[in-house]
């Protein structure tokens, strides 16, 4: 049974192709379209990062050399945001230090022009698949710990306790109430984190960071 509190985003992954090469672009969307894959065609690094939403899902196709700023300064800022959309490198010049420092930096593949459409297609799904795992992963780990931080500071004292094995009556000895006092909370604990079970409930607080969703709320 799935926790109320794993949240997925539904939105449609979104391809976005950064390269200087107006013809390039276009022969890209062209090859996206006829495959079902949305699109967006920008012909400068600046010009993206202007326009991207880093909650949107997807991934980069980029050129390594473009005027201005270049592939892999548009890379490193995107690493300095925080923005983790994995990044498929295309370059017409075979620059193999080049590859190198873009796989370093957390590239996520890299292709040689001239590539086929069925390499480029293949390599972009397991891009679309890596985001979107990785997006799932983030917003169930964000939406356990909203729900965690949602209990009340007492609720927070019998859920370490719960998910430390103690059972009621050890509970209620410890925090000086009463047995029924402490099932009831055990109850909203259960009710509020959406766990169908304890077991579930001890896997939703380890992934989370415990100081974070345990503290006592001010």
């Amino acid at each position: 049974m799935e926790s109320r509190c794993v949240l997925v985003n539904k939105s449609p992954p979104v391809v976005f192709v950064v390269d200087d090469d107006e013809s390039v672009r276009s022969s890209v969307r062209f090859l996206l379209r006829t495959a079902g894959i949305d699109s967006r065609a920008f012909g400068s690094a600046p010009e993206f990062l202007r326009s991207y939403d880093p909650a949107q899902p997807g991934c980069l196709v980029l050129d390594v050399r473009m005027p201005g700023m270049s592939g892999l300064e548009l890379q490193r800022e995107l690493n300095l945001r925080g923005v983790t959309i994995p990044v498929i490198f295309i370059t017409g010049h075979g620059d193999i230090p080049m590859a190198v420092e873009a796989m370093q930096h957390g590239a996520h593949d890299f292709l040689q022009k001239p590539f086929s459409d069925e390499d480029l297609i293949a390599r972009i799904h397991r891009a679309l698949a890596k985001d979107a795992k990785a997006r799932a992963a983030l917003e169930g780990h964000n939406a356990i710990r909203a729900c965690l931080e949602s209990l009340t500071p007492r609720e927070r004292e019998v859920l370490v306790l719960m998910v430390r094995g103690k059972p009621s009556k050890v509970i209620a000895h410890e925090l000086g109430v009463s047995q029924r006092t402490v099932e009831i909370h055990r109850a909203r604990v259960m009710e509020k984190s959406g766990a169908a079970s304890l077991v579930e409930l001890v896997r939703m607080v380890m992934n989370v960071e415990s100081g974070v969703a345990l503290s006592p709320q001010g």
